[in-house]
């Protein structure tokens, strides 16, 4: 039964409260009680059991927070604190009611911030804003459709459009998705992977033919050692821990490397097992490495390195000299640069003892089978590119890739990020799919390369995107330098957002707007056909379904697969050979497509109904076979070059809260740093508090340092003592994006650079906590550029 939104009020700061630095472990009862209390609270013990206990399970849906995989044999309460939220933020029976679209304009929108937006309800009804006005209204699906038709049918060129995807689409839709873009004639699918793994393909592409996990969800518990690097599992993907736990159970070593200590890489208190109840759980990380901002890419040349001179003192008992001749090239250049590489520089560039590093490389060396593992911290660095292909010649040194307990594993943010870029969500796809999806549908895909997430605003603020469609996502709350985004954003003609709940870029949109509300995926799916499933692709390139389990919250909504073919429908037509009208019907018929386009994905449907669905088939996992020119795999040389910080300076890298998941935020509290009832916050090393003049507790304008010229400043963030990296500071995100200029990007990846921002602290005018409340408008409180 649905609820009409509530009366919520925006959080006042003024009563924000700062704990004793971060928690020494993480989950236990109070996770238990942090995931089911406010799912109880806003969905009614009905619904949450529908939900929550569905979640994971194999006849259940997937998960729609993070890409961690699931088990073969699961438990009932197969699910994490942030996976419960995700559920009863978007199964919520709370809706916006018609009036509410008179009664807030979209300027008044624009000044609440995401949590409000966000606890308004589900949206159930499409509504258009036209141009020159400044409230939404409702119209029919009919009438929207027709209004995205016709705009993009005026367009003199496809590329004037850009379609942006989340990582929350299915397989189904995303691949829907993207025939409609290339049906309408342009590659300009700009992702969310842009913004957080793009590095990662990029490198792994080019080092080792494709940019995917080489390990299995079972290699985890099988690893003799572990690396953690720029991740934090104990809020972005909780799940993991009971994989690191289990490694640990069975004598693996675990080593964290992050610039901010972790409760979930120290202690994790698993709610399922005795001893995370009473006991003291388990101790998660065997070694810390306190990493300065920007210093992994040092740290892994370091550590090749030392296992280049273990060799040199024992010849041909520490590389894997029969891997490295069958499978691999350039090792003999990877040894001599490195055997260039300054210490000097590699202590500075890290913040490191050498003691710490000599640790690590004994525990490598040590170790038989490696798992190197990583997330945003690494891959929205500048070099984040060329400290990926680092983490691959440390793997391939000894042989770590294509046999069990080993492998690289990048750990996906978004629940199908990877399986959206495996459907053809890509601005750069290769030939071979293009010819495959041409073949299929009877027509020439369009060659040229589109534009990615950062050029996409660059065109719109230019005038050259005039157009801009998103199928989910936030997108000016998630890319970088909000105030260039949002002013872009509102120089197209026309925007259209497939959207379950209102956001930021529903209120920086177009001269025309459009809002289409969709179905989440905890909702039931009753086609023509009858009831529908859609598929996704985890971390670890595992293919399941997902059913819904709950009714919709409204009989108005569509499925993002029946909104795409009504699109691709009254956009494309018969212009190629889609039956938009079945394929809306029945779900399965976009499957067979999917089997004779996407390689990999032979007979779908029939094997995405075995229990548990299908594992994608990966060269250097299954064969140590490498789609590379050569067909091996390729060490590559790499130029070191680490993060200068002038005098007066610190190194700001941006994060997420324990109670958000990407720019979606459930709360004000950071549990597990010790932060409530607030989000502007600076954490910064006590040492460099005292260095720079300032004190804990201070408020402060937080400046970026830049050699464009251009300024980029928020007002009034409480500075908070943390052992953070000396020279390093942390701030979360969507408020932090302010501070990051749009072409401030990864190296190769064109990834914005959310992990290396020069900034300088100054104290402002006003240090009363009383008025900080002005600060929870609008995605920050940003001075103008």
């Amino acid at each position: 039964m649905t609820r009409k939104n509530p009366s919520v009020e925006e959080t006042d700061e003024k009563d924000l409260e700062v704990g004793h630095g971060p928690k020494d472990w993480a989950a236990g009862i109070p996770g238990v009680l942090h995931s089911m209390k406010p799912a109880i609270e806003h969905m009614g013990l009905n619904r949450t059991r529908k939900t929550v206990l569905a979640m994971n399970q194999k006849d259940g849906f997937d998960c729609p927070s993070c890409a961690w995989p699931d088990p073969h044999h699961r438990k009932a309460f197969e699910f994490c604190e942030n996976g419960a939220k995700a559920v009863t933020w978007e199964a919520t029976p709370v809706v916006i009611a018609p009036e509410f679209w008179n009664e807030h304009s979209v300027t008044e929108l624009r000044s609440r911030s995401e949590y409000w937006l966000g606890m308004q309800g589900r949206l159930t009804e499409p509504v258009f804003k036209p141009a020159g006005e400044d409230h939404y209204k409702p119209v029919t699906w009919d009438e929207a459709i027709r209004i995205v038709a016709d705009k993009l049918g005026s367009l003199e060129s496809p590329d004037h459009a850009a379609f942006y995807t989340s990582g929350r689409t299915s397989n189904e839709a995303a691949f829907l998705y993207q025939l409609l873009v290339r049906g309408y004639g342009t590659n300009n699918l700009p992702d969310c992977s842009n913004m957080c793994h793009e590095s990662s393909g990029w490198a792994m592409g080019q080092t080792i033919g494709i940019g995917k996990a080489t390990v299995s969800f079972d290699d985890y518990a099988n690893a003799d050692l572990i690396i953690i690097m720029g991740q934090n599992p104990g809020t972005n993907h909780p799940r993991m821990l009971t994989e690191l736990e289990a490694c640990k159970e069975n004598g693996g070593e675990i080593v964290a490397v992050n610039p901010l200590p972790e409760a979930g890489l120290r202690r994790y208190k698993n709610p399922q097992k005795v001893k995370g109840i009473v006991g003291r759980g388990t101790e998660i990380a065997d070694q810390f490495l306190h990493i300065r901002i920007g210093g992994d890419m040092a740290l892994l040349q370091a550590i090749s390195k030392r296992v280049f001179d273990a060799e040199d003192r024992n010849p041909g008992t520490v590389l894997d000299h029969a891997f490295l001749a069958e499978h691999c090239e350039g090792l003999a250049e990877l040894k001599e640069h490195l055997g260039q590489l300054d210490e000097q520089a590699v202590l500075e560039a890290t913040g490191l003892r050498v003691e710490e590093i000599d640790e690590l490389a004994a525990r490598y060396l040590k170790a038989e089978k490696v798992i190197i593992t990583w997330a945003m911290g690494i891959t929205q660095q500048k070099k984040g590119v060329a400290t990926i292909k680092e983490i691959i010649n440390l793997l391939l040194l000894r042989g770590n890739m294509g046999k069990p307990g080993a492998g690289a594993s990048p750990i996906r943010g978004h629940s199908n990020v990877q399986g959206d870029r495996t459907m053809g969500i890509w601005e750069q796809m290769p030939q071979s799919f293009m010819n495959a999806l041409g073949k299929e549908f009877g027509f020439e895909p369009p060659r040229e390369h589109g534009v990615d997430a950062v050029e996409t605003i660059n065109r719109m603020r230019d005038g050259g995107i005039k157009v801009f469609v998103a199928l989910g996502g936030n997108f000016v709350g998630a890319i970088s330098d909000t105030n260039a985004a949002e002013s872009a954003m509102q120089n197209t003609e026309l925007s259209v957002q497939i959207s379950t709940k209102l956001n930021r870029s529903h209120t920086v949109a177009g001269a025309a707007a459009l809002i289409l509300p969709t179905m989440g995926r905890t909702e039931i799916d009753i086609q023509e056909s009858g009831q529908q499933f859609v598929s996704v692709e985890d971390t670890v390139c595992a293919v399941h379904p997902s059913w819904g389990s709950v009714e919709p919250v409204s009989h108005h909504l569509l499925s993002e697969p029946a909104i795409v073919s009504r699109l691709g429908k009254a956009v494309v037509g018969s212009r190629i050979q889609a039956d938009w009208d079945g394929f809306e019907k029945n779900y399965d018929l976009i499957r067979d497509h999917i089997s004779r386009v996407v390689g990999g994905c032979e007979n779908y449907n029939e094997r995405i109904r075995h229990e548990g669905g299908f594992i994608l088939a990966n060269g250097p996992r299954d064969s140590r076979t490498f789609p590379t020119p050569t067909g091996k795999a390729v060490l590559t040389v790499n130029t070191l070059e680490h993060v200068e910080k002038p005098e007066g300076t610190l190194i700001l890298q941006s994060m997420r809260s324990h109670d958000q998941f990407n720019t979606t935020i459930y709360g004000h509290n950071d549990r597990y740093r010790g932060i409530k009832k607030g989000r502007h916050v600076v954490f910064v090393n006590p040492e460099d508090i005292a260095e720079l003049g300032l004190a804990d507790g201070m408020f402060v304008d937080i400046r970026g340092e830049y050699k464009d010229g251009a300024e980029r400043m928020v007002r009034k963030f409480r500075v908070v003592s943390y052992p953070t990296a000396r020279g390093c500071a942390a701030a979360y995100y969507p408020e932090a994006n302010v501070l990051v200029p749009l072409n401030h990007t990864a190296e190769g990846s064109n990834t914005p650079v959310s992990k290396a921002v020069i900034v300088r602290l100054e104290p402002s005018l006003d240090q009363s906590p009383d008025s900080s409340s002005t600060l929870t408008s609008g995605a920050a409180s940003p001075a103008s550029p």
